[in-house]
């Protein structure tokens, strides 16, 4: 009896832990239209009023931006990339003395 106790407590921790992973993806699918910060990839980007912000300080001025465009724009981008080359390109942000802030796409290599 203790042994078949076990078993199906262990059975319900299974359950209650592959609902929480399920409750997870699907919370991901809800945030679909976020774009993560290609420069220090853990915060999502906030596009609004043409600006692109991001907690990491990231700040660049845009015209007519939404989170798609700009998030296939990075993806095409990444997706050219890497169909020439293995290695993750690197995201900055320019600037020079009197233009606005861009930013760069770069490979490591």
């Amino acid at each position: 009896v203790v042994a078949e106790q076990a078993v199906i407590e262990e059975y319900e921790r299974s359950l209650q832990f592959d609902e929480e992973c399920l409750n997870a993806m699907l919370d991901g699918l809800d945030a679909s239209d976020r774009v993560i910060c290609p420069v220090c990839r853990k915060n999502n980007l906030t596009v609004r009023n043409h600006e692109v912000l991001c907690q990491c300080g990231l700040y660049i001025s845009t015209q007519g931006m939404t989170e798609r465009k700009l998030r296939l724009l990075l993806e095409s981008s990444v997706t050219e990339h890497s169909q020439r080359c293995f290695h993750s390109p690197e995201f900055t942000v320019t600037s020079g003395m009197e233009e606005e802030a861009s930013l760069l796409m770069s490979c490591p290599v």
